[in-house]
């Protein structure tokens, strides 16, 4: 086992969630009509926060490769299910900023991509110190 415990914040697929929970919560807050504060937008905060907690219990659990790849597939989803919470929000027009809507939708497609080939690699190439 590494002596880094926090080796997971090296992990490309870890920086770009952690970017995106700081930004979707703050726009929940900022963007968002004050009743879909504890409807829709408390769904996408914590399915976008889900994605970062599942990539660090799968890093976690690195050593049983099934495990690391099972919580991979887990933060996968909750990437997908933050892009349909979006997209709800958006055509609902609860969400109406066109600009960082997009720029959103295409960061969340980048980081499902990304964990989609981290979790391919650590199938096919897996390792204790990856």
């Amino acid at each position: 086992m590494e002596s880094d415990s926090l080796g997971y914040k090296k992990l490309r697929i870890w920086i770009l969630a952690r970017e995106l929970v700081v930004e979707i919560h703050r726009m929940t807050l900022v963007s968002l009509p004050k009743f879909e504060l504890y409807e829709e937008g408390s769904q996408i905060r914590r399915s976008i926060k889900s994605v970062k907690s599942n990539i660090v219990e799968g890093y976690g659990r690195r050593r049983h490769k099934a495990e690391y790849i099972r919580f991979l597939d887990y933060a996968y989803g909750s990437t997908l299910e933050t892009v349909d919470h979006l997209e709800t929000l958006f055509e609902t027009e609860s969400y109406r900023d066109e600009e960082q809507f997009h720029s959103l939708h295409e960061r969340l497609n980048q980081l499902s991509k990304s964990i989609y080939l981290f979790t391919r690699g650590v199938e096919t190439h897996h390792n204790e110190d990856r």
